[in-house]
């Protein structure tokens, strides 16, 4: 479908398109960051919220068709996003993360590409919101990952699904854990394995227990184990060596939660112990069932702030931290080595 009308397989419009913009709009020498920091220090008891809309549900931009066009197409194309909270709330996390860290900035451009991380903080603070969101979707995420289709010469791109798909699995191997495998029968067909998984997605524990839940459900998903071998006619016992990450500790983690319950949440850790290093709570997300609908909290200077594209004033400072018993999943950052 995409080829009959252009195709989006590079960010060579996207790049245009923000040329264009940034020509016409004086660039405050403050970044959204700076502004959303002195928000928060210069907030009164009645008005909590960020003055201005911040990465707003959805979107739409009009840029110019790309050289595969047919020429019976106009020259300019309109593009529409929808349901993009799937992205929206980790874009936000993400945004906070590199410019409350400005040195995670090099280590993520090794895994996601410096061009990318630059022209990322660069529309964020442009407020090129739909553009970010197209950066996402077309540096990042793979065509199977949303729906297109043409509605009345435009492209109208779905990104409804599952939040952990959209964004989590996009962010190459940057999580990436290596666990060596070996099976005690000599005799079975994959005795030894290296398995690999890109996200860390954590299951509660089958007792809840006394201390920490997330961090036990943690330290078992990195520990060595026995467990008996699943491959089929074979009876024998797999070792499982200690979970390690495939390079080096990422400069932030995320968990995935979906697979808690909200009485199972009552504590969430601010601090966490992995691989030997101290991981700080950043922010989470959250999902509303009832709704289908992702947002967003996490945290700047130790305050809290709520991010919801749907709403009109999306980003509002909270009074203490949020509930998170509609978790989704957790943010953790890289403490600074003491």
């Amino acid at each position: 479908m995409e080829s009959r009308f252009f195709v989006l397989n590079d960010t060579e419009e996207l790049q245009t398109s923000d040329r264009h913009i940034s020509s016409l709009h004086f660039e405050s020498s403050r970044t959204l960051f700076e502004e959303i920091r002195a928000s928060i220090n210069n907030s009164d008891e009645e008005d909590h919220s960020f003055w201005r809309p911040v990465l707003p549900w959805g979107g739409g931009l009009t840029i110019k068709a790309g050289r595969k066009a047919v020429s019976c197409i106009p020259l300019y194309v309109r593009i529409h996003l929808k349901n993009t909270c799937t992205i929206d709330g980790f874009l936000m996390i993400l945004y906070v993360i590199l410019r409350d860290n400005q040195c995670f900035c090099r280590e993520l451009a090794v895994f996601l590409g410096k061009d990318f991380v630059e022209k990322f903080l660069h529309l964020m603070d442009s407020c090129n919101y739909t553009q970010v969101k197209l950066l996402w979707i077309l540096d990042r995420m793979s065509k199977r990952q949303y729906r297109s289709e043409v509605h009345h010469a435009a492209l109208e791109i779905d990104l409804f699904g599952n939040e952990h798909e959209n964004f989590t699995e996009n962010l190459e191997n940057l999580m990436s854990t290596t666990q060596e495998s070996l099976c005690s029968n000599w005799n079975c067909p994959t005795r030894f394995q290296d398995l690999i998984k890109t996200t860390i997605s954590i299951s509660p524990p089958h007792e809840l227990p006394q201390r920490d839940p997330i961090q036990t459900a943690v330290d078992e998903y990195f520990c060595s184990k026995l467990i008996h071998c699943s491959e089929l006619g074979c009876n024998g016992l797999r070792e499982l060596s200690q979970r390690a990450f495939f390079y080096s500790p990422p400069p932030f983690v995320v968990l995935n939660m979906q697979q808690w319950k909200s009485e199972e949440l009552s504590y969430v850790p601010y601090h966490l112990a992995l691989c030997r290093h101290r991981y700080l709570l950043e922010g989470a997300t959250l999902f509303n069932k009832e709704e289908q609908h992702y947002s967003a909290a996490f945290q700047i200077d130790g305050c809290w702030m709520h991010y919801d594209g749907l709403r009109t004033d999306n980003l509002i400072l909270l009074h203490k931290p949020p509930e998170l018993l509609l978790l989704s999943s957790l943010v953790y950052v890289r403490a600074p080595d003491r």
